[in-house]
């Protein structure tokens, strides 16, 4: 899939380094629990790519188009954990921080929502961060999705008293 600036695509070995080292920076990963190890990032382009196989759909590699650089991914994911509104399929981005300001998440993400609804069949779609995740509500925002904050929630994959366990959750539907 492609964009104005970026090519969305699936992953490449070549891929795994540049993707290690932005899932070890700790202000990509500031909203997460924790920075990734090496083994952790591989073993999760191990997992975008098997539900690429499973499912049609992942988190796509992106890559500037004009440069070839490897910048981050955006893109659909089911989430199943334990939560009243799931399963869903969420849209997601993480990009390096050399990528960020340049408008490229919600680029991005537009693209990856006309898949979501024309390509994928998808009736709706959500997407969660932590409360304090400021930049990534911007874009979901952006987006066109909304927000109902009686279905923000505590994410039950962290601890209750973890300042990131309260999040936000925001919908869009195909239009």
């Amino acid at each position: 899939m492609e964009t104005e600036r970026l090519i969305m695509r699936r992953w490449r070995e070549a891929d795994r380094e540049p993707f290690a080292a932005m899932n070890a920076d700790p202000e990509v990963m500031e909203h997460f629990p924790a920075p990734l190890t090496r083994e952790e990032s591989d073993a999760l382009v191990v997992r975008i790519e098997d539900q690429f196989d499973r499912r049609g759909y992942s988190l796509w590699a992106l890559e500037v188009r004009e440069s070839g650089e490897f910048i981050g991914f955006t893109g659909l994911v089911l989430q199943t954990f334990d939560a009243p509104f799931l399963p869903a399929v969420e849209i997601g981005w993480r990009l390096a921080r050399s990528a960020w300001g340049h408008g490229y998440a919600i680029e991005a993400a537009r693209r990856a929502a006309q898949y979501a609804f024309e390509e994928a069949g998808l009736g709706d779609i959500i997407s969660m961060t932590a409360e304090s995740n400021l930049r990534s509500q911007s874009v979901m925002r952006r987006l066109g999705m909304t927000r109902d904050p009686a279905e923000d929630f505590a994410h039950p994959r962290l601890a209750a008293d973890n300042p990131l366990s309260r999040h936000v959750l925001y919908r869009l539907k195909r239009p």
